[in-house]
Protein backbone atom coordinates (compact mmCIF):
# COMPACT_ATOMS: atom_id res chain seq x y z
CA UNK A 1 0.00 0.00 0.00
CA UNK A 2 1.36 3.42 -1.02
CA UNK A 3 0.65 6.25 0.94
CA UNK A 4 2.11 8.75 -0.90
CA UNK A 5 2.95 6.88 -4.12
CA UNK A 6 6.35 7.67 -5.70
CA UNK A 7 8.26 10.02 -3.74
CA UNK A 8 11.49 12.15 -4.19
CA UNK A 9 12.45 13.91 -1.07
CA UNK A 10 16.01 14.86 -0.41
CA UNK A 11 16.06 13.73 3.37
CA UNK A 12 19.80 13.58 3.17
CA UNK A 13 20.19 16.99 1.89
CA UNK A 14 18.30 18.14 4.77
CA UNK A 15 20.46 16.26 7.86
CA UNK A 16 22.19 19.62 8.48
CA UNK A 17 18.47 21.09 9.57
CA UNK A 18 17.21 17.90 11.35
CA UNK A 19 20.76 17.49 13.51
CA UNK A 20 20.33 21.20 14.27
CA UNK A 21 17.11 21.06 15.63
CA UNK A 22 17.32 17.87 17.71
CA UNK A 23 20.28 19.83 19.02
CA UNK A 24 18.18 22.62 20.11
CA UNK A 25 15.49 20.58 21.98
CA UNK A 26 18.17 18.23 23.91
CA UNK A 27 19.67 21.40 24.92
CA UNK A 28 16.71 23.14 25.75
CA UNK A 29 15.72 19.90 28.00
CA UNK A 30 18.84 19.13 29.45
CA UNK A 31 18.99 22.96 31.18
CA UNK A 32 15.91 22.18 32.43
CA UNK A 33 16.50 19.16 33.92
CA UNK A 34 19.87 20.90 35.43
CA UNK A 35 17.37 24.14 36.76
CA UNK A 36 15.09 22.07 37.47
CA UNK A 37 15.68 18.89 37.82
CA UNK A 38 13.75 15.51 37.16
CA UNK A 39 10.41 15.00 38.96
CA UNK A 40 10.69 11.39 40.34
CA UNK A 41 7.00 9.88 41.52
CA UNK A 42 6.99 8.08 44.44
CA UNK A 43 8.37 4.74 42.73
CA UNK A 44 11.90 6.34 42.92
CA UNK A 45 11.68 9.00 46.09
CA UNK A 46 9.60 6.64 48.55
CA UNK A 47 6.54 7.87 49.49
CA UNK A 48 2.61 7.46 49.46
CA UNK A 49 -0.01 8.25 46.98
CA UNK A 50 -3.75 8.33 47.45
CA UNK A 51 -6.28 8.30 44.97
CA UNK A 52 -9.72 9.23 46.45
CA UNK A 53 -13.06 10.12 45.71
CA UNK A 54 -14.37 13.11 46.38
CA UNK A 55 -17.69 14.19 45.13
CA UNK A 56 -20.26 16.06 46.72
CA UNK A 57 -22.82 13.52 48.39
CA UNK A 58 -25.92 15.63 46.95
CA UNK A 59 -26.39 18.32 44.76
CA UNK A 60 -26.97 21.08 47.45
CA UNK A 61 -23.34 20.33 49.29
CA UNK A 62 -20.19 21.98 47.99
CA UNK A 63 -17.54 21.51 46.37
CA UNK A 64 -14.93 21.17 48.49
CA UNK A 65 -11.67 23.23 46.93
CA UNK A 66 -8.32 21.73 46.51
CA UNK A 67 -6.77 24.77 49.06
CA UNK A 68 -9.34 23.79 51.23
CA UNK A 69 -7.75 20.21 51.22
CA UNK A 70 -4.47 21.24 51.71
CA UNK A 71 -5.28 23.45 54.52
CA UNK A 72 -7.22 20.56 56.53
CA UNK A 73 -4.15 18.29 56.13
CA UNK A 74 -1.74 21.01 57.33
CA UNK A 75 -4.23 21.45 60.14
CA UNK A 76 -3.54 17.83 61.14
CA UNK A 77 0.24 18.12 60.49
CA UNK A 78 0.94 17.54 57.33
CA UNK A 79 2.47 20.01 55.17
CA UNK A 80 4.82 18.49 52.28
CA UNK A 81 1.39 16.69 50.26
CA UNK A 82 0.93 17.42 46.58
CA UNK A 83 -2.85 17.52 45.71
CA UNK A 84 -3.94 17.18 42.54
CA UNK A 85 -7.50 17.14 40.96
CA UNK A 86 -8.77 14.47 38.64
CA UNK A 87 -11.82 12.91 37.27
CA UNK A 88 -12.50 9.49 36.11
CA UNK A 89 -14.01 8.54 32.84
CA UNK A 90 -17.49 8.41 34.66
CA UNK A 91 -17.04 12.22 35.72
CA UNK A 92 -16.43 11.59 39.59
CA UNK A 93 -14.08 14.04 41.16
CA UNK A 94 -10.70 11.98 42.44
CA UNK A 95 -8.57 13.89 44.30
CA UNK A 96 -4.50 12.63 43.93
CA UNK A 97 -2.34 13.33 47.49
CA UNK A 98 1.15 12.35 47.42
CA UNK A 99 3.46 12.78 50.24
CA UNK A 100 6.63 11.89 51.50
CA UNK A 101 6.68 9.17 54.10
CA UNK A 102 10.17 8.57 56.00
CA UNK A 103 11.90 6.82 59.33
CA UNK A 104 8.34 5.49 61.31
CA UNK A 105 5.54 5.01 59.08
CA UNK A 106 2.82 5.02 62.48
CA UNK A 107 1.91 8.31 64.07
CA UNK A 108 1.55 8.60 67.67
CA UNK A 109 -2.11 7.65 67.73
CA UNK A 110 -1.12 4.08 65.94
CA UNK A 111 -2.32 5.66 62.42
CA UNK A 112 -0.24 5.12 59.15
CA UNK A 113 0.60 8.43 57.22
CA UNK A 114 -2.58 7.03 54.94
CA UNK A 115 -5.12 6.55 57.87
CA UNK A 116 -4.44 9.80 59.20
CA UNK A 117 -4.96 11.47 55.91
CA UNK A 118 -8.17 9.42 55.08
CA UNK A 119 -9.51 10.00 58.65
CA UNK A 120 -8.86 14.10 58.81
CA UNK A 121 -10.03 14.45 55.11
CA UNK A 122 -13.60 12.28 56.68
CA UNK A 123 -13.83 14.31 59.82
CA UNK A 124 -13.53 17.70 57.65
CA UNK A 125 -15.56 17.00 55.02
CA UNK A 126 -18.30 14.63 55.68
CA UNK A 127 -20.51 15.60 52.75
CA UNK A 128 -17.93 14.57 50.18
CA UNK A 129 -17.27 11.22 50.72
CA UNK A 130 -18.85 7.48 50.24
CA UNK A 131 -17.69 5.14 52.57
CA UNK A 132 -17.89 2.56 49.71
CA UNK A 133 -15.88 4.51 47.65
CA UNK A 134 -13.76 7.31 48.55
CA UNK A 135 -10.16 5.69 48.78
CA UNK A 136 -9.66 4.53 45.68
CA UNK A 137 -6.54 3.69 45.60
CA UNK A 138 -3.08 3.60 47.75
CA UNK A 139 0.46 2.87 47.15
CA UNK A 140 3.23 3.40 49.25
CA UNK A 141 6.79 2.55 48.32
CA UNK A 142 9.70 3.22 51.11
CA UNK A 143 13.04 5.06 50.13
CA UNK A 144 15.44 2.17 50.16
CA UNK A 145 13.07 0.25 47.59
CA UNK A 146 12.65 2.89 45.76
CA UNK A 147 16.31 3.82 45.17
CA UNK A 148 16.83 -0.13 44.33
CA UNK A 149 14.07 0.62 41.73
CA UNK A 150 15.52 3.95 40.41
CA UNK A 151 19.57 1.91 39.80
CA UNK A 152 16.84 -1.18 38.07
CA UNK A 153 15.55 1.15 35.71
CA UNK A 154 18.69 2.89 34.66
CA UNK A 155 20.57 -0.64 34.32
CA UNK A 156 17.30 -2.12 32.18
CA UNK A 157 17.68 0.84 29.78
CA UNK A 158 21.34 0.58 29.56
CA UNK A 159 20.97 -3.35 28.78
CA UNK A 160 18.57 -2.81 26.36
CA UNK A 161 20.76 -0.52 24.47
CA UNK A 162 23.65 -2.83 24.68
CA UNK A 163 21.37 -6.16 23.34
CA UNK A 164 20.65 -3.78 20.65
CA UNK A 165 23.94 -2.69 19.63
CA UNK A 166 25.38 -7.31 19.69
CA UNK A 167 22.17 -7.98 17.68
CA UNK A 168 22.22 -5.31 14.55
CA UNK A 169 26.17 -5.85 14.85
CA UNK A 170 25.08 -9.94 13.77
CA UNK A 171 22.21 -8.94 11.74
CA UNK A 172 23.64 -5.75 9.57
CA UNK A 173 27.30 -4.58 10.88
CA UNK A 174 28.54 -2.92 13.95
CA UNK A 175 28.25 0.55 12.33
CA UNK A 176 24.23 0.32 11.58
CA UNK A 177 24.19 -0.50 15.61
CA UNK A 178 26.08 2.40 16.47
CA UNK A 179 23.89 4.04 14.21
CA UNK A 180 21.15 2.97 15.36
CA UNK A 181 21.66 3.28 19.21
CA UNK A 182 22.80 6.98 18.60
CA UNK A 183 19.07 7.37 17.92
CA UNK A 184 17.71 5.73 20.14
CA UNK A 185 19.70 8.11 22.86
CA UNK A 186 18.30 10.97 20.61
CA UNK A 187 14.49 9.36 21.22
CA UNK A 188 15.03 8.99 25.19
CA UNK A 189 16.88 12.56 25.47
CA UNK A 190 14.34 14.16 23.89
CA UNK A 191 10.78 12.25 26.05
CA UNK A 192 12.88 12.68 29.34
CA UNK A 193 13.48 16.01 27.95
CA UNK A 194 9.87 17.29 27.62
CA UNK A 195 8.82 15.54 30.52
CA UNK A 196 10.96 17.95 32.61
CA UNK A 197 10.35 20.88 30.44
CA UNK A 198 7.03 20.13 31.45
CA UNK A 199 7.43 19.16 35.10
CA UNK A 200 6.32 16.00 34.59
CA UNK A 201 6.54 13.00 36.83
CA UNK A 202 8.96 9.64 35.56
CA UNK A 203 7.73 7.04 37.00
CA UNK A 204 8.21 3.37 36.69
CA UNK A 205 5.16 3.06 33.52
CA UNK A 206 7.18 6.09 32.26
CA UNK A 207 10.47 4.11 31.89
CA UNK A 208 8.25 1.33 30.69
CA UNK A 209 7.01 3.87 28.14
CA UNK A 210 10.92 4.81 27.61
CA UNK A 211 11.70 0.90 26.97
CA UNK A 212 9.06 0.64 24.57
CA UNK A 213 9.85 3.79 22.54
CA UNK A 214 13.25 1.70 22.22
CA UNK A 215 11.36 -1.13 20.76
CA UNK A 216 9.05 1.08 18.38
CA UNK A 217 12.47 3.67 17.05
CA UNK A 218 14.22 0.60 16.60
CA UNK A 219 11.33 -1.47 14.55
CA UNK A 220 11.41 1.26 11.83
CA UNK A 221 15.08 1.70 11.75
CA UNK A 222 15.71 -1.62 11.24
CA UNK A 223 13.07 -1.74 7.99
CA UNK A 224 14.91 1.16 6.49
CA UNK A 225 18.34 -0.52 7.35
CA UNK A 226 17.09 -3.39 5.61
CA UNK A 227 16.28 -1.49 2.62
CA UNK A 228 19.41 0.26 1.99
CA UNK A 229 21.89 -2.46 2.86
CA UNK A 230 19.72 -4.29 -0.51
CA UNK A 231 19.82 -0.79 -2.32
CA UNK A 232 23.87 -0.46 -1.42
CA UNK A 233 24.07 -3.80 -3.58
CA UNK A 234 21.30 -2.92 -6.13
CA UNK A 235 22.50 0.97 -7.25
CA UNK A 236 26.49 0.53 -7.17
CA UNK A 237 27.25 3.44 -9.21
CA UNK A 238 25.12 5.56 -7.27
CA UNK A 239 26.52 7.75 -4.26
CA UNK A 240 25.66 7.01 -0.77
CA UNK A 241 23.83 9.73 -0.47
CA UNK A 242 21.66 8.78 -3.11
CA UNK A 243 21.21 5.34 -2.54
CA UNK A 244 19.67 6.34 0.94
CA UNK A 245 17.62 8.99 -0.28
CA UNK A 246 16.23 6.36 -2.07
CA UNK A 247 15.63 3.51 0.56
CA UNK A 248 13.75 6.24 3.22
CA UNK A 249 11.84 6.93 0.11
CA UNK A 250 10.57 3.51 -0.76
CA UNK A 251 9.65 3.10 2.91
CA UNK A 252 8.51 6.12 3.34
CA UNK A 253 4.60 5.05 2.94
CA UNK A 254 4.49 2.08 5.17
CA UNK A 255 6.05 4.29 8.15
CA UNK A 256 4.35 6.59 8.25
CA UNK A 257 1.18 4.43 8.23
CA UNK A 258 2.31 1.94 11.10
CA UNK A 259 3.15 6.01 13.02
CA UNK A 260 -0.27 6.95 12.00
CA UNK A 261 -2.05 4.26 13.38
CA UNK A 262 0.05 3.70 16.46
CA UNK A 263 0.12 7.53 17.41
CA UNK A 264 -3.97 7.32 17.01
CA UNK A 265 -4.45 4.47 18.87
CA UNK A 266 -2.09 6.05 21.66
CA UNK A 267 -3.70 9.24 21.48
CA UNK A 268 -7.24 7.53 22.63
CA UNK A 269 -5.04 6.21 25.44
CA UNK A 270 -4.22 9.75 26.66
CA UNK A 271 -7.43 11.05 25.76
CA UNK A 272 -9.92 8.89 27.41
CA UNK A 273 -7.51 6.54 29.06
CA UNK A 274 -7.45 7.87 32.75
CA UNK A 275 -4.71 9.45 35.41
CA UNK A 276 -3.28 6.09 36.10
CA UNK A 277 -1.62 5.37 32.15
CA UNK A 278 -1.37 9.26 31.07
CA UNK A 279 1.96 9.72 31.82
CA UNK A 280 2.56 7.12 30.25
CA UNK A 281 0.45 7.04 27.27
CA UNK A 282 2.04 11.16 26.77
CA UNK A 283 6.02 9.50 26.35
CA UNK A 284 4.24 7.47 23.64
CA UNK A 285 2.91 10.06 21.74
CA UNK A 286 6.48 11.89 21.98
CA UNK A 287 8.03 8.57 21.44
CA UNK A 288 6.35 7.65 18.16
CA UNK A 289 6.79 11.22 16.72
CA UNK A 290 10.46 11.33 17.88
CA UNK A 291 11.25 7.58 16.73
CA UNK A 292 10.02 7.79 13.53
CA UNK A 293 11.83 11.28 13.05
CA UNK A 294 14.82 9.63 13.95
CA UNK A 295 14.96 6.77 12.10
CA UNK A 296 14.76 8.94 8.97
CA UNK A 297 16.68 12.31 9.98
CA UNK A 298 19.41 10.73 12.53
CA UNK A 299 20.10 6.95 11.76
CA UNK A 300 20.54 7.28 8.27
CA UNK A 301 22.39 10.01 7.78
CA UNK A 302 24.48 8.99 10.54
CA UNK A 303 25.42 6.16 7.84
CA UNK A 304 25.62 8.38 4.93
CA UNK A 305 28.49 9.64 7.07
CA UNK A 306 30.80 6.87 7.92
CA UNK A 307 29.79 5.22 4.01
CA UNK A 308 31.41 8.48 2.89
CA UNK A 309 34.26 8.67 5.00
CA UNK A 310 35.17 4.74 4.47
CA UNK A 311 35.16 5.58 0.64
CA UNK A 312 37.42 8.45 0.70
CA UNK A 313 39.45 6.18 3.20
CA UNK A 314 39.82 3.43 0.24
CA UNK A 315 40.52 6.31 -2.22
CA UNK A 316 43.68 7.51 -0.68
CA UNK A 317 44.76 4.08 -0.24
Amino acid sequence: MKFFGETKIDFIGKRKTAFSMSAFVIIIGIIFMFISGLKYSIDFTGGLSLELEMTPNTESDAVISIEEIRQALKDDGITDAEIQELHDMEGRRLILIKTQVTGEEETQTGFTKGDQIVNSLKAKFPNNYNPATFVRQQDEVGPRIGEELKGKAVLAIFWALMGIIIYIWWRFEFTFGIAAIAALIHDILITVGIFAIFGKEISLPVVAALLTIVGYSLNDTIVVFDRIREDIKKFRKQSYAEIINHSINETLSRTIITSLTTFLVVLCLYIFGGSVINDFAFALLIGVVVGTYSSIFIASPILVGYFNKRHSARKRK
